[in-house]
């Protein structure tokens, strides 16, 4: 028998002969395929944190292509993909990973891996891919990293990389991607890297390189982008660089380079959208030809040496930002702006910056002409003169206008009232006039304003209290006159400075100045205000420095400036202040500054704190005070003689022993009327100085009998009414304790004594308190707090069930507004941690505990778990405190409440703001969390979950895979103030709490990303 021209015996060989070659081939796949199994238990047992437990699939119940991260090859089941990134991974990485010869891409980016990249990697022969970025990988980059010839992206950015960078690098041939940003590498930039003709991304910036730029990176003909700024290079920018027409981002910013740029620029550049020389030593006039650049988005130019013309930039069309601030531009002559009015044609403008320099001339009419996307003009410290142009109201989407140190004249337009989403202005020293236009009070959105040094005159607009997130007030040096208005003073927004020093303000300090609970800086010096200073400073626990020196204050120093425990500066000179010095001055640890001159203390001077310190003290002018240091060249204080003695034992007989006899009278009717009280009235136990007394029936009454139409919501251990006072017209929400939960009164009595101990913007506030008994015992304990006209933060999160929210359920929060709210719990727990007199943990932070006010600024409220850290004992602790979801997974282990444990919550509330996902969604699941959910789409899939109308707000379509998004108008920015806000949700909700980041640090953070996000153009 035959078959296709052979036997069948011969068949049958060939068959046998064929079983035997697979059966060799298998048994040879098994040997290797072990060698790779190995390998991966060795890299697994130098892993010593896995917060995710991705690496527990690791063992010998499944095959190793089955492990998580672990890609296998179809033909031979060899490892080809190891991709362990953003899980947390601590440790080092293993040798034996030098054994995976298979491997195509080794993905280890966005961990904590902390040792050195292992030699080893260099015998990788087939690795494509090597991912490293975003750990804590130390010593050198391997020399014979040149090995893996078949290397596309070496990315080893953001570590703590020393030495040089390898010169061998220069015969990876295939190489496309060169990314090691962020490191310390020193050394120059290899020459060796022109040999790379592939290359099309090289990004070293942020290190300390050195040398000049190699002449060779000319030949780079496929390179896109060149970062190499923030270094410490010096020499000039290579001509051959500069021909590369290829190049679409050019970022040479913050190094020591010099020379001119050359004028033919722009003949070769055609495609280059960012061009950034800032921060070098350039000079010479700015070459026009880069106006031929049409396609720039970004030109940045500042701090440098140029000087001359600014040339048009008429056809620049796609330009969103331009700055040429700190440069010797400009020749005194009328003409030096006019080629701000070539900017008109710039239809995409967001950003302008012309400050330092020495522009002259008045500013033409035609800025208002610019773009109406226009965000942020800064003109400041040149010698512009003439008025601003009324024409600058008809930017209408502008947020920053800095005009401060110029030689302006005139009164502030009144079109400027067209500037609604105006955020900062600055006019400060110049020659303004007038009167501070009230109109001003109607720019809501204002959240700095700089008008010192000017010659403003007439009374501060009390209107200028309707910028309620003013939080930034400079008028000092001017001609103000008239008393200071209360409104204005008591503005809750102010945190930073309040200067209203120089000007001829009169009357008293206003009381509500107690209402400024967190403003660093309170500046009324040299004025003419009068009466004594209002005890109500004591409330302002913010302040590090106090400046009252020039006015006309009498009386004493108030003790409740000793609840004033970070002030740093204190200035109360050139007054008629008189008493005694308090001795709490002396014990005031992070005082440095005091200046008590010119005044009329007396008696002993205190010797302790400041006081030790006589070039940090002034007490000249003080002719009755005694004792101190003997640098202070003040008297000894003299015992009283013998007679005197006499005289005060007389004194006493006469006057002191009748008086205390009255004394006594007067406090025994004093407790017959209290305890006759007590016997017919039910005992009231309610607020703290200065609240109102609430009776039972009155709460009755305000919340219709505790109506279920006035139910606002019910928690753990208690229900919340809505309540009205009619009879005074306040709104109130009234918490009713369930006094028949266990832990409920214990509640009741913590919260209480938390909020004697706080005073925040960001915290809701107890207005008094209704504790009723009669002889059966416990009857109602009720808290009542301000009214939130916005509920909790909850209900604008998910969906709510709460009636009383009617139609708001159907709102959404914008990206700003989501932000601003994230800003305001950072700051409430800054201050419980970090600025209460006795630290406090709340212990339960999450989304119904955030209530949000008519102006949408959030409260934290329910301290109903809360801890005081100086009660809190090293042991450990029985009691889970918080709830399933914000729980930190060390308080389940029994570990004590703590601030990294509020942290953990702060950051699971962050992450849900922002994805739109409870922690306790049905997504999360089989050991996935909300946290490990973000870190393991960080950065690539940011917008997949991010929720979907934070997308639908921006305008346009978003391409998250376009590759330069990064460098795109306005995506780009978006989506890194979105990984960026992620990365400390992240940061803080760490498994092992020393990982957590500090709170302290989360609110300049995110303020950051806001002033981005701002620039873009989101708004509220």
């Amino acid at each position: 028998m035959k078959l296709v021209g052979i036997s069948f015996a011969e068949f049958q060989t060939c068959h046998l002969l064929l079983c035997v070659a697979l059966a060799l081939s298998f048994n040879q796949v098994s040997t290797t395929n072990e060698t790779d199994r190995f390998v991966l238990l060795q890299f697994k047992a130098g892993i010593i944190k896995d917060p995710f437990g991705v690496l527990n699939s690791w063992n010998n119940s499944i095959g190793l292509c089955q492990w998580y991260g672990v890609t296998c090859g179809r033909r031979h089941r060899r490892v080809t993909v190891l991709d362990l990134s953003s899980q947390g991974l601590s440790g080092s990485i293993s040798p034996h990973i030098g054994n995976l010869s298979f491997i195509r891409e080794l993905l280890l980016q966005n961990n904590s891996f902390d040792h050195k990249i292992p030699p080893q990697v260099s015998q990788l022969r087939h690795l494509r891919i090597l991912g490293l970025h975003n750990n804590s990988l130390i010593g050198e980059i391997p020399k014979n990293i040149s090995g893996c010839v078949d290397l596309v992206m070496l990315l080893l950015g953001n570590n703590q990389l020393i030495g040089e960078i390898p010169g061998d690098l220069g015969s990876l041939l295939k190489l496309r991607w060169l990314n090691l940003y962020a490191n310390n590498l020193t050394g120059s930039v290899p020459s060796s890297i022109g040999n790379l003709s592939s290359l099309e991304i090289l990004y070293l910036t942020q290190n300390n390189l050195g040398g000049s730029i190699p002449q060779v990176l000319g030949h780079l003909s496929n390179l896109h982008l060149l970062g190499i700024g923030f270094n410490r290079l010096s020499g000039t920018i290579p001509s051959s660089l500069l021909n590369l027409s290829s190049l679409i981002m050019f970022d040479v910013a913050r190094n020591q380079i010099q020379g001119t740029l050359p004028a033919g620029i722009a003949h070769k550049l055609q495609d280059l959208e960012f061009f950034s020389v800032t921060e070098n030593q350039l000079q010479g006039p700015i070459p026009p030809s880069i106006s031929n650049c049409t396609k720039l988005d970004v030109l940045q130019i500042g701090s440098n040496k140029f000087s001359g013309k600014v040339p048009s930039w008429e056809n620049l069309f796609k330009l969103g930002r331009f700055q040429i601030f700190g440069n010797q531009l400009g020749s005194g002559k009328p003409e030096d702006l006019s080629f701000l009015c070539s900017l008109t044609n710039s239809t995409k403008l967001e950003y302008v910056s012309i400050g330092k320099n020495k522009f002259s001339g008045v500013l033409p009419k035609c800025l208002g002409n610019l773009s109406t996307t226009l965000k942020a003009f800064s003109a400041t410290t040149n010698q512009i003169s003439g008025e601003l142009p009324k024409e600058i109201g008809n930017i209408v989407n502008l947020e920053v206008l800095f005009m401060n140190l110029n030689h302006l004249s005139g009164v502030i337009p009144s079109n400027f009232a067209n500037l609604q989403n105006l955020r900062i202005l600055q006019v400060s020293h110049n020659n303004l006039g007038g009167i501070i236009p009230s109109f001003l009070g109607n720019l809501t959105k204002l959240i700095e304003l700089h008008m010192g040094g000017n010659n403003f005159h007439g009374q501060i607009p009390s209107h200028l209290s309707n910028c309620q997130s003013l939080y930034l007030l400079d008028l000092c040096n001017n001609n103000l006159s008239g008393a200071i208005p209360p409104q204005l003073i008591g503005l809750l927004s102010l945190a930073i400075i309040l200067d209203l020093s120089r000007n001829h303000l009169t009357g008293v300090l206003p009381i509500e100045v107690g209402n400024l609970r967190n403003l660093n800086v309170l500046d009324i010096s040299n004025n003419l205000l009068v009466g004594e200073i209002p005890s109500s400073l004591g409330y302002c626990i913010a302040l590090t420095s106090l400046r009252m020196g020039g006015n006309f204050f009498h009386g004493s120093i108030p003790q409740s400036i000793m609840s004033l425990g970070g002030i740093e500066e204190l200035d109360l000179s050139r007054n008629n202040l008189s008493g005694q010095i308090p001795k709490f001055l002396a014990i005031f640890r992070s005082l440095k500054l005091l200046n008590l001159s010119y005044n009329k203390f007396e008696g002993r001077l205190p010797r302790e704190g400041v006081f030790k310190n006589a070039t940090a003290t002034s007490i000249v002018g003080n002719n009755e005070l005694c004792g101190g240091l003997q640098e202070f060249h003040l008297p000894n204080c003299i015992s009283k003689s013998f007679k005197s003695t006499k005289i005060n034992i007389i004194i006493f007989f006469a006057f002191v022993i009748p008086g205390v006899l009255g004394m006594a009278l007067h406090v025994a009717i004093i407790y017959l009327h209290w305890v006759k009280k007590n016997v017919n009235e039910p005992n009231s136990d309610f607020a703290y100085l200065n609240h109102v007394y609430i009776s039972y029936e009155t709460l009755l009454k305000a919340t219709g009998g505790f109506s279920s139409t006035n139910l606002i919501g019910v928690g753990g251990f208690g229900s919340v009414y809505k309540g009205i006072f009619e009879d005074i017209g306040v709104v109130v929400a009234v918490k009713v304790l369930h006094l028949n939960r266990p832990s409920a009164l214990n509640s009741f009595i913590v919260e209480c004594e938390a909020s004697k101990n706080m005073k925040h913007r960001n915290i809701l506030e107890i207005l008094t308190v209704c504790s009723y008994n009669d002889h059966r015992g416990p009857y109602l304990k009720a808290l009542i707090y301000k009214y939130m006209k916005n509920g909790s933060l909850k209900c604008w999160l998910h969906p709510c069930t709460t009636s009383s929210h009617g139609n708001r359920l159907s709102k959404k929060l914008n990206f700003i507004q989501r932000i601003n709210i994230a800003i305001d719990v950072a700051s409430a727990l800054y201050y419980l941690h970090h600025q209460c007199r006795v630290p406090i943990v709340h212990c339960d932070i999450k989304p119904s505990n955030i209530l949000l006010d008519a102006e949408m600024v959030a409260h934290v409220g329910d301290f109903g778990l809360a801890k005081f850290l100086d009660t809190l004992t090293n042991q450990m602790s029985s009691v889970v405190r918080g709830t399933t979801g914000y729980i930190p997974p060390e308080y389940a282990m029994g570990f004590k409440a703590s601030k990294e444990g509020d942290v953990y919550s702060y950051g699971i509330l962050l992450l849900e703001i922002f994805t739109g996902l409870s922690p306790t969604d049905h997504t999360f699941r089989d050991n996935l969390t909300l946290h490990n959910f973000v870190a393991k789409a960080l950065p690539e899939q940011v917008l997949e979950i991010t929720d979907i109308f934070l997308l639908q707000e921006r305008e346009g379509n978003l391409d998250p895979y376009s590759r330069w998004h990064l460098f795109s108008e306005s995506d780009g920015i978006f989506q890194e103030c979105l990984v960026m806000m992620y990365n400390i949700g992240v940061a803080c909700s760490y498994q092992v709490p020393e990982r957590r980041r500090c709170i302290s640090e989360v609110p300049h953070q995110l303020r950051q990303i806001r002033e981005k996000l701002l620039e873009l153009g989101l708004h509220e």
